[in-house]
């Protein structure tokens, strides 16, 4: 059986795993990250950077990687699909706040892609694709991860683990650890296409959240396509709704058209909102999606996940420079679990909660208190405080010095 060594091993190598890796590496901590796709993933998946995770990958050289492969977004939008009536909210008012008053709208696999590019330069750092996590176990001489690939068991063995496998995470089972939370009866649909649907529907923004008691959707751009966001109706076939036509009726209800739209991909997810009971066990620490998932009303899993990471190795790297003690392992799941089911967890139950109310009159006076908030820049700062994470990151720092 093939056994490598590393002081940090990472299960996962998406925007989590990988971000948790540059930032170990650049310290000069010998990291194997191991994933169990063959290449990177190219999935469309996450797609929202907001102001305090470009921040934090600034110091990390990634931000100014990542923008030219993205789209600088100044404002967004809750619109009233049945009235065309926006609240535009607009992150420059966030100037004093952060160093990156917008959103990024850039695929999450841009980042990784970039990341193991990045990761050549570090030779203690090594990335291997075509390794399924099986489990993970450790002892007082470390953490040894079990890998399958396809024709061989592979035996890693570290003093640390990362577990950053996702929402089924083999690290996070191997744990025995409950996931509590519940997952929505409603599956959500998501198509992609160049169609530009700023070019038919009036001062739409490049992120726009669209209400309406019939059917809400989001409606997000990115550098290259829109992707079209939508619930579905609980108890019906996969089938019924990965049909091509089904896609051509949802996006006309969006737009009409004469002509059939370019479906470029299209995704049917069920919907989570879940939060691990802890954190770390021993000397195994689990982040991201393994630890944590929510709806994605609001761009707060990936952001929450990255922020994660860079927490995480901060408390590994001064843990492995002998100037704390394992017991800072605590403090990160102590800062970083709150975040997630005091803020991630409750702010995205209230985005979701806000698009899909079915009573016209709540959804009209929703709608005026939306723009009343828009227009008035002091409660505009202070909604953008909490839409952008900015609040929640300080609520990190704060927990992580208490």
């Amino acid at each position: 059986m093939t056994q490598r060594n590393a002081e940090v091993l990472i299960a996962g190598a998406g925007p989590v795993g990988c971000t948790a890796a540059l930032a170990l590496a650049r310290a000069g901590v010998s990291v194997i990250m191991v994933e169990g796709c063959g290449t990177l993933p190219l999935e469309l998946r996450a797609s929202t950077f907001h102001p305090p995770t470009l921040d934090l990958l600034e110091e990390l050289d990634l931000t100014r990687r990542l923008i030219p492969l993205g789209l600088v977004t100044r404002d967004y939008q809750y619109r009233d699909r049945s009235t065309g009536e926006a609240a535009v909210f607009d992150l420059g008012l966030l100037a004093n706040d952060t160093g990156h008053p917008y959103r990024l709208q850039c695929e999450q696999y841009k980042l990784t892609q970039v990341v193991c590019e990045m990761l050549k330069d570090y030779p203690h750092a090594r990335v291997l694709f075509g390794r399924q996590v099986i489990g993970a176990r450790q002892d007082g001489g470390g953490v040894r991860m079990l890998c399958f690939t396809g024709e061989q068991e592979e035996l890693y063995t570290g003093r640390y683990l990362i577990g950053a496998d996702g929402a089924n995470s083999a690290v996070r089972k191997s744990l025995t650890m409950r996931y509590e939370g519940f997952t929505y009866p409603e599956k959500f649909l998501v198509l992609s296409t160049p169609f530009d649907f700023a070019a038919h529907m009036d001062n739409l923004s490049n992120v726009n959240y669209v209400a309406d008691p019939q059917e809400w959707c989001v409606l997000l751009r990115t550098a290259d396509l829109w992707r079209v966001l939508l619930p579905t109706v609980p108890g019906e076939p996969d089938e019924k709704f990965l049909a091509p036509e089904y896609a051509q009726e949802r996006l006309n209800a969006v737009v009409p058209r004469d002509e059939p739209y370019e479906v470029a991909h299209s995704t049917l997810y069920w919907v989570h909102q879940r939060v691990a009971e802890t954190y770390r066990v021993g000397s195994i620490a689990i982040a991201g999606d393994a630890a944590h998932i929510n709806n994605p009303l609001g761009g707060m899993g990936m952001n929450g996940g990255i922020q994660d990471a860079i927490v995480l190795a901060e408390k590994l790297i001064a843990i492995l420079q002998e100037s704390a003690g394992d017991d800072l392992l605590d403090v990160y799941d102590r800062q970083r679990r709150a975040i997630a089911t005091e803020f991630i967890q409750k702010q995205t139950i209230q985005n979701k909660e806000r698009m899909e109310s079915l009573d016209p009159d709540a959804q009209r006076k929703r709608q005026a208190e939306f723009m009343r908030i828009a227009a008035n820049p002091r409660r505009a700062r202070a909604f953008l405080l909490r839409t952008s994470m900015i609040e929640a990151w300080r609520d990190s720092v704060a927990l992580g010095q208490a």
